[in-house]
């Protein structure tokens, strides 16, 4: 039977010890060439071997334990997903949620690591395979095609004890089975499997390896006796050059995925943590330090929690809650009435408050359940080796989460314990210092600790693209007094927005679909360019600057001053 670039059959592609940790491995199968390299955590990646930017090989990249860092331009995939966590030519944004590398299905059994073109047919292994020790000999690669590879084999047998071809180029031998692994239609690798672990290794090897080279000599000469057969094409997706763009596709409001409660546990003095894993075992999707996911509760509310993951963990979600006492149903639901087992809905990851990781010095500011976003954002500087410091504020060393997660910081960690609000402004000034070049810091906590700091920063140069932020919520009182006119320039239309009813509310009135999440002004997913008009800002997500420039605003709070706005809708 011919060889198809789609042939759901699966093949060895290489040996596990062809993928010590922090390497990566150039696998090749059905003419396609495929990055194969293993992640601290174990899992096994199998992907098209190109960057989605330039199509330079990621097997020449840089194995980061849960990232593979391409070479040229620096962009990064995440263990699993192979989604993009980070591009340096946009280090101030998220990267878009699509731009995702092609993945391989692959498994690691019997000392190989195998891969198929498609995911149609199952992994099952080969008759007798469960079991058994197997030992793997070295592969052997010949310049022929396959078929002529599994017949070469075939003709190795003693006439008393015939081979077995079995089905997917394999062959076996008395003890040993081996398998033909399609690189082209013109090239294959041997690999072989022996049952048992043989007393000598060394020798073993050798011996194996001397007959396999005398009848790669032999099909490599019989090859260059034939017409060169038409080499495999795989199909290769382009990849759009606006991917790199960095305003991402919006997630309509509603759009979930169903995951169970893994865990439960109290985390902290008045902190829950919760483990949110797919029913089905799957990996989630990727995110990058600082994002959030809208979870859907019991009780009809969404609301919106910080993930504490590090770099490539997408087997499951982490969050903390912080237990209010004035709730007004979001945590109270969560901490009282949730339990593990219990099946929910989240939003996939999004992203307002990104890490930059071209920084020559970064400094994370945590008060009380800030830390969430943060100890994701020192969980990614960590594995990337960049130098950072995190200070973290709590009223008492109990009311301290995640304590064991940053005792296993490598980064300079500092917890700051029950000092009233001079005392922490006095050490916010020493931590930041005067503004130099490429420093950024990050604070997240209560509304009145993040102003503090914004206020300090500013006393000490520092402007306001280095100052990043991120509130829980939006404390202010909205003015809903007034009434205006919204045109929406792309749209063609112009709607009047009334008192007591936001700009979100009327455009969804009018039927338009429009992104959002938090609707108090906090997350930033309503984002909007200003055209023309004079805004009324009443969010706590942009700062001062982005304010000033009447450019942009939030529609799900902010309103006009002016009798029109004209935005870019």
């Amino acid at each position: 039977m011919p060889l198809s670039v789609s042939d759901p059959t699966w093949y060895p592609i290489a040996s596990s010890e062809d993928l010590p940790f922090r390497h990566v491995y150039q696998g090749q199968l059905l003419g396609r060439e495929l990055a194969v390299w293993r992640a601290d955590d174990g899992n096994v990646n199998a992907w098209e071997n190109r960057c989605l930017h330039r199509g330079v090989r990621l097997s020449i990249g840089i194995n980061e334990g849960q990232e593979l860092k391409c070479q040229y331009h620096g962009w990064r995939y995440a263990n699993r997903s192979a989604g993009c966590t980070y591009i340096p030519a946009h280090p101030a944004d998220a990267p878009a949620r699509r731009i995702e590398n092609r993945k391989y299905p692959v498994r690691e059994a019997y000392g190989l690591i195998w891969s198929a073109a498609n995911d149609d047919l199952p992994f099952t292994g080969f008759p007798g395979a469960e079991g058994g020790d197997w030992f793997a000999l070295r592969p052997m690669p010949v310049n022929a095609r396959p078929g002529d590879v599994v017949a070469g084999l075939a003709g190795l047998a003693p006439d008393d004890q015939p081979a077995d071809v079995m089905q997917g180029l394999s062959v076996r031998l008395g003890n040993i089975v081996y398998f033909v692994q399609p690189v082209d239609a013109d090239r294959a690798v041997i690999r072989g499997l022996l049952a048992g672990k043989p007393a000598d290794p060394i020798a073993t090897l050798r011996h194996y390896n001397e007959g396999l080279t005398k009848l790669r000599d032999r099909l490599e000469k019989a090859a260059a006796r034939k017409p060169v057969p038409e080499k495999l094409s795989p199909i290769f997706e382009k990849v759009s050059a606006d991917l790199a763009s960095m305003p991402d596709i919006a997630i309509p409001r509603g759009a979930t995925l169903p995951v169970v409660v893994k865990r439960k546990w109290q985390n902290a003095d008045g902190v829950v943590s919760f483990e949110l894993a797919d029913r089905d075992g799957r990996h989630l999707p990727t995110f990058q330090p600082g994002a959030h996911i809208d979870l859907h509760l019991p009780n009809g509310l969404v609301r919106q929690y910080s993930l504490t993951n590090g770099p490539g963990d997408l087997m499951s979600y982490v969050i903390g809650v912080k237990q209010e006492n004035a709730s007004k149903g979001g945590s109270k639901v969560l901490v009282e009435s949730v339990r593990a087992g219990d099946v929910m809905a989240i939003s996939e990851p999004r992203n307002n408050f990104p890490l930059r990781r071209d920084a020559a010095r970064t400094v994370l500011i945590a008060g009380g359940i800030g830390i969430t976003p943060l100890l994701s954002m020192s969980r990614f500087l960590d594995q990337s080796r960049l130098p950072y410091e995190l200070h973290y504020f709590t009223r008492s060393g109990e009311s301290a989460a995640f304590s064991s997660e940053l005792t296993a910081l490598h980064g300079r960690v500092e917890r700051h314990v029950g000092l009233a609000r001079d005392a922490i402004r006095a050490r916010v000034s020493q931590a930041l210092g005067p503004y130099e070049f490429a420093h950024h810091v990050y604070i997240c906590g209560p509304g009145a600790m993040l102003e503090m700091v914004q206020e300090v920063a500013s006393g000490l140069g520092w402007p306001d693209e280095a100052v990043h932020f991120e509130y829980f919520q939006n404390d202010k009182i909205i003015d809903q007094s007034s009434a205006f006119d919204i045109e929406l320039a792309r749209s063609a239309m112009t709607l009047h927005v009334p008192a007591g009813k936001t700009i979100l509310e009327t455009m969804r009135d009018a039927g338009l679909t429009v992104p959002s999440s938090c609707e108090q002004g906090a997350c930033g997913t309503c984002l909007t360019t200003v055209i023309e008009g004079e805004v009324d800002h009443q969010d706590v997500y942009l700062n001062k600057t982005e304010k000033a420039s009447n450019s942009c605003m939030m529609t799900c709070v902010s309103r006009a001053k002016s009798g029109r706005l004209v935005l870019d809708i």
